[in-house]
């Protein structure tokens, strides 16, 4: 009976290693990346295979299409865009197909509606926006329906809160703002890293210092924090760093003379694409490691491409910690 057992735990057990596995493929074989480019004249929605193989565009008009971001089922794209308002340079959300198709415009109003990130269970859309603006450069963070429903407001204050971005769970959404109390340089009041609750509350600050954090990239087991940092002295120098979710050990990645910036992980939450600025001023995406190490170019022609945005699909696989995550729900998986 117990040798029937056992048997019985082995045939089990190797048919979910044998479903993890196909799962494993199935995710590798779809992982993309979303991008802009302006190689065909004007700033467009890419897509690319991981390897930088494949670009396709997506978008195609005399509006500049920008921050795409993908839906966790890998089916559709939002992005913003002032293609229906080039003279008064008004941005708005719109959404599309993975392959271009159906674009439709999600928000309509006369200010600006920007940085849209995807919830992980495909339901909502937060988006930083100064549609209430009460005083010069105030953009708030809002969420809305997927479909462009029920749009609410999520921070209030007199300043800059931008660059919204979920995290795996679904629980908290990471972005940057310009708070009173933040040091000052000589462009003002800086940019920090904070966190917040999904509804909006419970807000924490979680980078201090006396330059510029911006652009918070959730990983996919959602332990860290990836974004762009003026901190090594020069204005103009964006480094990639990463750091705890917390906002503990922080750590540089890169170390250019130009900017590095947008900083997006792969599904296995072992690579890091971001926009790397070369020495002629062109735009590149790289790869690194998720540790730094071996820097890739994606991209390589004579045009602008940045603003990678890695598909994450609703499977995300962390080999390292040997965990699933479907739809947000996390299972711990023994071998």
């Amino acid at each position: 009976m117990q040798r029937r057992y056992n048997l019985a735990h082995l045939v089990l057990d190797s048919v979910v290693v044998l479903g993890l596995t196909l799962l494993m493929v199935c995710v590798d074989a779809q992982a993309r990346i979303a991008f802009i480019s302006d190689r065909d004249g004007n700033a467009e929605i890419y897509v690319m295979d991981a390897n930088g193989d494949n670009p396709r565009r997506l978008t195609n008009n005399r509006g500049a299409d920008l921050s795409p971001s993908w839906s966790p089922d890998g089916k559709h794209i939002v992005f913003s865009s002032d293609r229906d308002n080039n003279r008064d340079h008004n941005i708005e959300i719109y959404v599309m197909d993975a392959d271009g198709g159906n674009q439709q415009n999600l928000t309509n109003n006369p200010n600006n509606d920007r940085s849209p990130s995807w919830s992980p269970d495909g339901k909502h859309i937060v988006f930083s926006s100064d549609r209430d603006n009460n005083r010069d450069h105030n953009i708030e963070i809002y969420v809305m329906d997927a479909d462009g429903g029920n749009q609410q407001r999520l921070t209030n204050n007199l300043t800059e809160d931008e660059d919204p971005s979920w995290s795996p769970d679904g629980k908290r959404i990471a972005f940057s703002a310009r708070r009173d109390g933040h040091f000052r340089n000589d462009s003002g009041i800086t940019y920090e890293i904070y966190a917040m609750n999904a509804d909006g509350g419970n807000e924490q600050r979680l980078t201090e210092n006396r330059k510029n954090d911006w652009e918070p990239s959730w990983s996919p087991n959602g332990e860290r924090i990836a974004f762009s940092s003026d901190r090594k002295g020069d204005l103009q120098n964006f480094e990639i760093y990463v750091m705890d979710a917390d906002g503990g050990n922080e750590q540089r990645l890169t170390e250019n003379r130009v900017d590095d910036s947008s900083p997006s992980w792969s599904p296995d939450g072992e690579q890091i694409a971001f926009s790397f600025v070369d020495r002629d001023r062109n735009v590149e995406i790289y790869v690194i490691d998720a540790d730094g190490g071996n820097p890739q170019n994606l991209t390589n022609n004579p045009h602008g491409d940045g603003s990678p945005a890695w598909l994450n699909s609703p499977f995300s696989v962390s080999l390292a910690g040997k965990k699933f995550t479907m739809w947000g729900r996390l299972k711990q998986v023994d071998r």
